[in-house]
């Protein structure tokens, strides 16, 4: 009676789904939107959606036309001028490997879940921390991304920092008082998720101190000894620093390897966010810029950016795999006692969460469809378009640099011709103009007080004329809202 409805041995089942599946493909390609966005604002979006749930009495045709509305009004990730956030046009092997981790529905709690699963999960983890630099005795777990990656990096930091201080387990007796003497340090421009972070480990925001950066946008090494000396000066307890590779608006890589032998001499945790600049990794002449990872206590690395998986994808990595002990919950429903003495692989105690998907094989698949070399191109164009997008954007009177890119991100400034608007407020409603039209989807941020806007460029199959004709189309952006300024006053 349900056979149709489940991937079963039926053969009715096994047509309908290679029916279903060819449909949504054709679908898909027929339907993806030619400019980045359709313009329409959240009630417009809301007034398609008109349907009571639940229903249950749709015709295939009928949910395909729902699946329309949802490719037709959603951004489209490959087109060159949707270039705003850390948001890459996924691989098309990629998108293979997500259908075959759709349709096995793998959980990556038990082995007796996900057998061939949990066994590459493994391989991927000990290959990722051999490219690290990472030592046998090392593990990892694959992630939603660099937020869950850094709370974990810094929950198991507060667990070992507990633990040696006060020689409590906070898993077992929570947290001493003291524990509000506890600090974590950061750039000025580290990840938000440092803040979201500690705030619910029950340490507060009071407990980040974020530390001055230098004109490239990196963590200052001389002020971070000074801002651990102050913290040990008023009895404070700094447990862990929070290096960046690859900060959200600049691209900006902080001094590893000064900001590690820091850490090593105050015996203080460090952590590297390169959710972002991880990917250098994987490319032979920005590799360098990472020097210092590999003496790091935890790294957080996202393949949905720019290694252009499908989300969510991210991995952490712990250079001291025993340290995974502060977390483990024994349920003898998942993971027996006795399994483990057996040799059998328990992946649940690494992770945040219990049921996870198995987002190894996505990794694993583009590996050996493109291979390192050609992922390291990849990653190079990106790079190389930023330096392009800045050079363009320099020869314009109409725009002002904020900063040489570092990897593929650009943050610059409209300046109005008339110099009596104000260009924060134009620079401010830009973007959101842009976005209304449907002509590009670019990003906007804060520069020392200063509204901006942003490149990041994610999408090695840019060229140069398309940056050429997305600057162009800002810029006669800007003049409309100029006009329309100038007739408001």
């Amino acid at each position: 009676m349900f056979e149709s409805e489940f991937l079963t041995s039926a053969p009715e089942s096994k047509e309908r789904y290679i029916e279903l599946l060819s449909k949504v493909v054709e679908l898909i390609v027929s339907n993806l939107p030619d400019r980045p966005y359709c313009g329409k604002n959240q009630d417009e979006l809301a007034s398609l959606l008109t349907s009571d749930l639940p229903l249950g009495s749709d015709s295939t045709e009928q949910i395909l036309d729902r699946l329309q509305l949802a490719i037709s009004h959603s951004i489209n990730v490959n087109h060159p001028s949707t270039i705003a956030h850390l948001h890459c046009p996924p691989l098309l092997a990629s998108l293979a490997a997500e259908i075959v981790i759709s349709t096995l529905n793998q959980s990556m709690d038990s082995f007796d879940q996900a057998p061939f699963a949990t066994v590459l999960e493994q391989e991927l983890i000990t290959w990722l921390c051999c490219e690290v630099g990472f030592s046998e005795n090392s593990g990892g777990t694959l992630t939603a991304g660099g937020t869950q990656s850094n709370y974990q990096a810094l929950l198991l930091a507060r667990d070992r920092f507990v633990e040696s201080q006060w020689h409590c387990s906070v898993q077992k007796s929570g947290m001493p008082p003291q524990a509000s003497h506890m600090r974590v340090l950061c750039s000025e421009v580290a990840h938000f998720t440092i803040e979201k972070s500690m705030a619910q480990l029950g340490l507060g925001l009071q407990s980040v101190v974020r530390v001055k950066t230098d004109e490239l946008f990196r963590m200052n090494p001389v002020d971070l000894r000074q801002a651990l000396e102050s913290l040990r000066n008023q009895e404070l307890m700094p447990f862990a620093i929070v290096a960046t590779a690859g900060s959200t608006d600049f691209g900006s890589i902080d001094p590893l390897m000064e900001i590690a032998q820091i850490a090593q001499s105050d015996g203080v945790w460090l952590h590297i966010d390169a959710a972002y600049g991880g990917a250098l990794l994987f490319s032979t002449a920005q590799r360098p810029k990472l020097k210092g990872i590999e003496v790091a206590d935890s790294v957080s690395l996202d393949f949905h950016k720019l290694l252009w998986q499908p989300i969510p994808c991210g991995v952490f990595l712990l250079r001291n795999r025993n340290y995974f002990e502060s977390m483990r919950f024994h349920a003898e429903y998942l993971n027996p006692e006795n399994s483990e003495q057996k040799g059998i692989p328990n992946l649940v105690t690494n992770s945040l969460l219990t049921t996870r998907r198995f987002d190894a094989l996505k990794v694993w698949t583009a590996l050996h469809a493109l291979g390192q070399n050609k992922l390291g191109s990849m990653i190079d164009r990106t790079l190389y378009l930023a330096k392009q997008a800045a050079d363009l954007l320099r020869m314009s009177p109409r725009f002002q640099l904020e900063h040489e890119p570092e990897m593929g991100t650009v943050v610059f400034r409209y300046r109005p011709e008339d110099d009596s608007l104000d260009p924060n407020e134009l620079n401010r409603e830009l973007s959101q103009l842009l976005f209304r039209a449907g002509v590009a989807v670019i990003g906007h941020t804060e520069v020392h007080g200063r509204q901006a806007l942003k490149f990041t460029c994610m999408n090695p199959t840019i060229r140069a004329n398309d940056l050429e004709a997305l600057i162009g189309t800002i810029m006669d952006f800007g003049r409309q809202l100029e006009r329309s300024k100038r007739h408001q006053l």
